[in-house]
């Protein structure tokens, strides 16, 4: 059984939330119906799965009134030996994308407060008219009524968790950063191994739970081509006429993209000739259905961040590094594992996974490059209204984009990310690659 933190998040919701309905959103198989049933099982007395994607004939119950006590009524028919009881019943609307007006009817949930509600979905992110398959728009958004939350794959910490580590031993670990210490040779050196497995199984629940079981990377790998193949299918049944070809392109490049030394994402590089005018929304569209992360270009290191963002220059990562890493074929696995990578490919998985990493922490991702031919910094984190920079080396080496940045800029910290301990020199503080989970 995986542990995850969004649990205590639903948790908190449950004890806090006033007039409102929890909206989860992410991608395909991160573990949403999972969690939400253990939490639902655990903490009330009566729990309702509605889904709408495996019971279809389930709409039924969102035709005609939005009342509540109608609702109830409805989903009596449903549900043998149902019983609402206040304060104790949790409703869960999964894939309520598939039910435009089920989506409405958060808000009468809301105000009427006597039942808790929980809606998710993998496609949540995708306006309703992109979706071939639905034809009804949602008719009213209850805005002011619903709470969201995005939910990914395990990150670093979850998998350790998964894989024994404490919650105390990771504790000791932040110790030595707080500290700015060295971490023993011998715990440095397996925490580095594990963010190498990491590289390679990902933090998908299937993908996590198979190695975890059997710790064969060839099990892993069998379970990310499922995830990968649910994608496809995702882009050929949801992405609306043309746009499927166009979205596909753009997400099989996504490799190629990242393997480049400038990993800037190029529209030519899907296409010969290709264009934004063409592929822009192709590219949206990944990112609202939670499938690629997003790095925007700034102009200028200040806060905030996103007053300088030059949307045109961007790069484009994978939600999840292990389905990256299965991208570019099984033999990848053990070359990443046991160190034998090298060229831009081995640069192109450290990067993405601490995207990844970034952006499961909260973060906005941002990346500075002032012009074309400079050196850049592959991410700037924003922290009390200061701008940090992160330069990621797959593994150790000389640093000088981050040398000029600190010269020009004087961050106060600046990180370097490596395959080795830490230490610092003036503003640079070099930290090893699993650290990023404290940043």
């Amino acid at each position: 059984m995986l542990k995850r933190k969004i649990y205590d998040y639903l948790i908190d919701w449950k004890k806090t939330k006033k007039n409102e309905c929890l909206i989860i959103k992410g991608a395909r198989q991160v573990g949403k119906t999972y969690i939400v049933e253990k939490f639902g099982k655990e903490n009330y007395k009566h729990f309702f799965n509605v889904n709408f994607i495996l019971h279809p004939e389930l709409k039924n119950i969102f035709t005609g009134s939005l009342e509540v006590n109608s609702l109830l009524m409805n989903l009596s028919f449903y549900f043998r030996d149902s019983e609402f009881i206040p304060g104790e019943t949790l409703i869960f609307l999964d894939e309520i994308q598939a039910c435009p007006q089920a989506r409405t009817a958060l808000k009468a949930f809301a105000l009427d407060n006597r039942f808790d509600v929980i809606a998710s979905g993998s496609l949540l992110g995708l306006h309703y008219g992109q979706d071939a398959e639905l034809a009804e728009e949602v008719s009213s958004i209850p805005v002011g009524y619903e709470r969201e939350v995005k939910m990914h794959s395990l990150d670093f910490m979850e998998f350790l968790w998964a894989n024994g580590i404490s919650e105390a031993q990771i504790a000791y670990l932040k110790g030595f950063l707080d500290r700015e210490e060295m971490v023993p040779y011998e715990i440095n050196e397996r925490m580095l191994h594990l963010f190498r497995l990491y590289a390679v199984v990902g933090g998908m629940p299937a993908v996590v739970s198979a190695f975890i079981e059997s710790g064969n990377m060839n099990n892993v790998q069998a379970e990310q081509e499922k995830i990968l193949a649910a994608y496809a299918d995702d882009i050929a049944r949801h992405a609306k006429g043309p746009e499927k070809q166009k979205v596909r392109n753009c997400w099989e490049s996504i490799p190629r993209q990242l393997a480049k030394e400038n990993r800037k994402f190029q529209y030519s590089k899907v296409e010969h000739g290709g264009t934004a005018r063409k592929y822009e929304s192709s590219i949206q569209w990944l990112h609202d259905a939670a499938i690629v992360n997003i790095c925007t270009n700034v102009s200028t290191p200040s806060f905030p961040l996103t007053a300088y963002a030059e949307e045109s220059y961007f790069k484009v990562y994978v939600n999840d590094t292990g389905l990256l890493s299965a991208m570019y074929g099984f033999s990848m696995k053990a070359a990443i594992v046991e160190k034998t990578l090298n060229g831009t490919v081995k640069g192109a998985i450290y990067e993405n996974l601490i995207a990844e990493e970034l952006e499961k922490n909260r973060h906005v991702l941002f990346y500075y490059k002032k012009n074309e031919g400079e050196q850049e910094i592959e991410f700037l984190i924003e922290k009390d209204s200061r701008i940090l920079p992160v330069e990621v080396k797959a593994k150790r080496g000389a640093t000088y984009s981050l040398n000029q940045f600190i010269d020009k800029f004087h961050p106060g910290t600046a990180y370097k990310l490596i395959d080795g301990n830490i230490g610092r020199d003036g503003e640079k503080l070099t930290i090893p690659h699993y650290l990023i989970m404290f940043l």
